[in-house]
């Protein structure tokens, strides 16, 4: 192909910056005034073309099901609070010194939250929510996002059991996206993301369960019935276009602590871990019939740091190794883990293996260590071309303030992607 002097000068020119690794401020300095602004704004585009909201962080303000004789929606989150505002919790961990500080930040962090509002005062301050109503919802809070990750407990119309399995321990079932009525309202969902020009780039999905379960005939049933209940949710969505979904909630690779090496193993009395092996195999088969469903459909199944066997990026990186499959892959979260210094070296270790979403966070729990900005850099560093979902977890804004503020540090660090420290 031909190209111009005036075109090979504007490639050297990008070029050089690339290479350089310098920011678009940077860069900037190097232009006339009016270029300057339109290379701004084109970076400004194509980032907000990397960011995505999150229907986390807003949960309060959507509609719950009710159980069936009753007036009062289920709560989203237990009345006590978090599981850290237990009595109980907090006795279990006072006597330890090691956890003083820790006990310090958390103590902090309760007394920011002092002041946020409940859901009757979200609502009343922006309005209640379906999930039908998030696209608009998104365009009008976070100017320039156009896509979406949204929460499988979110799905359907709350006013019609028809399109949910039927209620499992005195509360209400879940979204059946393959039910007649269920797939009716994922149609609707579609023409009003055409509509706004809106898309869903990720399901972060709770349905599936039991993917590590092993030892039985019993327990290999639940496995395979998890797995079908997550080729049934890719089935399903596959009408609205999504890029990824996350199958791992926090119990469905198994309890929320996984298994630890005994002192002494079978034969030569060295250290060894006997028990994590069976769910990692059981794991490993889960994600391969998933991955195989996903390619069929152009969706990537993918593993977030999601507690349990999932808390440890080496677990999350071998079941991807052993699957061995192109629409298998991580979706890291930047706070996801069980100690501070995972922040950043854990989140190195998933990058690699992440290319299509992350959710990008904030979480009191770590205190003046959050470092929005340079979470995201350690994913750009590492190649990663996804996008980044903004999931506030708990902080001293409310849902809505929160997700704001992810957007502009996020922003900011896609916009000028210094070295990563």
């Amino acid at each position: 192909m031909h190209t111009t002097p005036g075109a090979r000068h504007d490639l050297d020119r990008r070029h050089f910056f690339k290479a350089a690794g310098v920011g678009v401020g940077a860069a900037a300095a190097m232009l006339t005034p009016r270029d300057a602004a339109a290379a701004q704004e084109q970076a400004r585009k194509a980032a907000l073309e990397r960011l995505a909201s999150n229907s986390y962080p807003l949960r309060q303000l959507f509609k719950q099901r009710r159980p069936r004789g009753s007036t009062a929606a289920i709560p989203a989150t237990p009345a006590a609070g978090r599981r850290g505002d237990f009595a109980e919790d907090y006795t279990a961990v006072a006597a330890n010194p090691n956890a003083a500080e820790a006990l310090a930040v958390a103590e902090k962090a309760r007394a920011a939250r002092a002041h946020l509002p409940d859901a009757a005062a979200m609502m009343a301050k922006y309005g209640e929510l379906t999930l039908l109503d998030f696209p608009q919802f998104t365009k009008d809070t976070f100017p320039g996002v156009t896509r979406m990750d949204i929460r499988s407990a979110l799905f359907g119309d709350v006013t019609d059991d028809s399109m949910f399995f039927p209620a499992q321990d005195g509360r209400p079932g879940g979204f059946d996206p393959l039910s007649r009525s269920g797939r009716r309202w994922l149609d609707s969902l579609a023409n009003i993301l055409v509509k706004t020009g809106t898309a869903v780039q990720h399901v972060s999905n709770n349905a599936p369960f039991d993917l590590a379960s092993y030892g039985s005939p019993e327990a290999d049933a639940r496995r395979k019935a998890g797995v079908a209940m997550a080729k049934r949710w890719l089935e399903g969505c596959a009408v609205l276009g999504i890029r990824s979904m996350r199958m791992n909630s926090p119990q469905a690779l198994g309890p929320s602590i996984r298994p630890n090496a005994v002192a002494r193993g079978p034969g030569d009395g060295y250290p060894r871990n006997v028990d994590i092996v069976p769910m990692l195999a059981a794991a490993i088969e889960s994600y391969k019939e998933m991955a195989e469903a996903g390619g069929k459909l152009g969706i990537r199944v993918t593993i977030e740091n999601h507690w349990g066997l999932a808390a440890d990026p080496a677990n999350i990186r071998t079941i991807i190794d052993e699957v061995n499959h192109p629409y298998c892959e991580a979706s890291p979260d930047f706070c996801n883990w069980e100690h501070e210094y995972m922040l950043f070296n854990g989140l190195k270790m998933l990058a690699p293996y992440a290319h299509t979403h992350a959710h990008a966070k904030y979480w009191d729990r770590w205190g003046e260590r959050n470092d929005v900005r340079r979470a995201t850099r350690v994913m750009l560093a590492a190649g990663f071309r996804g996008t980044f979902a903004l999931e506030y977890e708990q902080g001293p804004w409310d849902g809505v303030e929160g997700a704001q503020y992810l957007y502009r540090e996020v922003l900011a660090a896609l916009t000028d992607p210094a070295p990563v420290v």
